[in-house]
């Protein structure tokens, strides 16, 4: 038997932890949520890192960045990719992580001044991560063979106009190519606002990736807006990876925490 692990990610655009029309905020319900799924891996968007007006008006908002609070004693590994900056705050996306984050970098990838959008990279490790059993071979002990895997995380959250997005898709696919290795694992995720799945074409052929429910289900995950999700925003492309299982949650609690529904998949590595 070889032993492959299994990795379970998680993508998520949390609408900066308040409710449609900034009513109310929903941050602990969408933290309880989030662990529910028991995610190794987070990938999330539009994350409030300050704010110093809504402690005012909201009794029951956290005292720390967002990202911190939803990963508090589950995720010990966070990254914050600061990118929209105003008087009141700044927000921008997050990787929340179980496995150490090696190395992190936060890229402008802005295609104009009205628009701040960011490219969040993490180089996680994985060589501890529990493996599975599958057919193949062992070693001559008996005991399970080490996988030192590191796999490449990108969280991206591309901008309202195909032009700009044009733009962003340009600026990723050079920054995939200058930075990470060829062919090594990688996962990228986030809310793309690809309103016309023009990304999957090019990327698949610029960068071998392929959308986890694309591989798992024949189609893309529809995942806005929540309440009735019909648009095929969010997304996981994966390199590396097959895909074992994929979901869109929506419904129930899900229904009005944010405007986006979550995505997860549970990736088996190649």
């Amino acid at each position: 038997m070889t032993l492959m692990p299994i990795l379970h990610v998680a993508t998520y655009n949390i609408h900066k932890g308040l409710s449609q029309f900034n009513r109310r905020v929903v941050l602990h319900e969408l933290r309880e949520r989030l662990r529910e799924l028991n995610a190794d891996i987070v990938f999330l968007q539009e994350v409030q890192g300050e704010h110093k007006l809504h402690g005012l008006h909201h009794g029951n908002y956290p005292d720390m960045p967002q990202h911190e609070f939803i990963a508090e004693e589950i995720w010990p590994h966070a990254a914050y990719g600061k990118n929209s900056v105003y008087a009141a705050g700044h927000h921008g996306n997050a990787i929340l992580s179980r496995f150490p984050i090696l190395q992190s970098s936060n890229n402008d990838i802005s295609a104009h001044r009205f628009e701040s959008r960011g490219l969040l990279h993490c180089e996680i490790d994985l060589a501890g991560r529990q493996p599975v059993e599958r057919e193949g071979g062992g070693n001559a002990a008996g005991h399970p063979p080490a996988y030192p895997l590191r796999v490449h995380c990108l969280c991206v959250h591309f901008g309202l106009f195909a032009r700009g997005r044009r733009e962003q898709t340009r600026a990723l696919i050079a920054y995939v190519r200058d930075i990470i290795p060829a062919g090594a694992p990688l996962i990228i995720a986030g809310d793309f606002n690809d309103w016309r799945n023009h990304l999957g074409y090019i990327l698949g052929a610029e960068l071998g990736l392929h959308d986890a429910f694309q591989l798992h289900r024949g189609q893309l995950a529809r995942s806005f807006p929540a309440a009735w999700p019909m648009l095929r925003l969010d997304r996981v492309y994966v390199r590396g990876f097959s895909v074992l299982h994929s979901r869109v949650h929506t419904g129930g609690l899900w229904r009005r925490i944010s405007d986006h529904a979550a995505l997860s998949a549970h990736l088996q590595t190649l």
